[in-house]
């Protein structure tokens, strides 16, 4: 009887943890790949700036950048953007999510469409690495890493298709 009460018990732990780490994941969703996406598609720098911590290790195939300068890039390539007629449609899908109540390393694969004026649409494909952190009560971006290629291939409409988009 012990032993079924204990099985018991630890099932129900495990459940509670998995409970617990969907519901951090729906936080992360809500108060930052949300506000993330709303802002890429608005072209609002400071408000995709604010998904991020005050401190943040940002990589990209260009180099590491550990001072914010890409916090200063994305108002100008926005605000060139809306200058330049173009609006974004940006869509993304998880490939892992590991998360627990203080951090979440998030895995997957993100499409960027570029529309002019004319209405014509060009794709960017690209993996990211993300980690996000509580800071403050406050769920923030703290490494930003992506590519556009993996293993010297670059990432295609075919790897994106793998999965559907999330939606909010």
């Amino acid at each position: 009887m012990k032993r079924l009460l204990y099985l018991l018990l630890l099932l129900l732990g495990v459940q509670l943890q998995a409970q617990t780490v969907a519901d951090f994941q729906k936080e992360i969703d809500e108060s930052v790949w949300k506000p993330f996406q709303q802002a890429f598609e608005a072209l609002d720098g400071e408000a995709l700036n604010a998904t991020y911590a005050e401190e943040v290790l940002r990589v990209t195939p260009q180099g590491i950048d550990t001072q914010n300068a890409f916090k200063e890039a994305n108002l100008k390539r926005f605000e060139q953007n809306k200058a330049d007629g173009i609006s974004i449609a940006l869509d993304f899908w998880f490939d892992s999510r590991h998360t627990n109540g203080a951090a979440s390393y998030e895995v997957g694969f993100y499409r960027i469409g570029f529309m002019d004026e004319a209405g014509k649409t060009n794709y960017s494909y690209g993996q990211f690495h993300i980690v996000i952190q509580k800071q403050k009560g406050e769920w923030k971006i703290t490494q930003d890493w992506d590519t556009t290629t993996i293993n010297g291939k670059t990432i295609s409409a075919e790897d994106f298709a793998k999965k559907e988009p999330i939606r909010f």
